[in-house]
């Protein structure tokens, strides 16, 4: 009678370990097929990946800088210009004392 019980238990802990493998397999199959949907939809959206994005963002802040650094230089020549413009006019009494 002893063995009785004991059959019954090792027969339900083995029905148990193969439905934990069918689970196992199902969820393996289900996030499988969840992932591919998800990357199907994400390439009929357009979207850019992670790494791309991060490519641009780095390029538009280096262009920021460079940018900024240009602008200065400009200023800086604009500013330069500007007094050799005024330094180089002649004054008026020497313009009236040559007609």
């Amino acid at each position: 009678m002893t063995q009785g019980p004991n059959r019954v238990l090792d027969e339900f802990a083995k029905l148990m370990t193969d439905a934990a493998g069918v689970a196992d397999g199902f969820r393996k199959e289900a996030e499988s097929a969840i992932r591919s949907q998800a990357e199907r939809f994400m390439s009929e959206m357009d979207v850019v990946s992670k790494d791309d994005f991060e490519a641009v963002r780095e390029m538009a802040a280096n262009a920021r800088t460079e940018n900024d650094t240009l602008k200065k230089q400009l200023e800086e020549l604009e500013a330069r210009v500007q007094k050799l413009e005024a330094g180089s006019k002649p004054s008026k009494s020497r313009s009236a004392g040559k007609k």
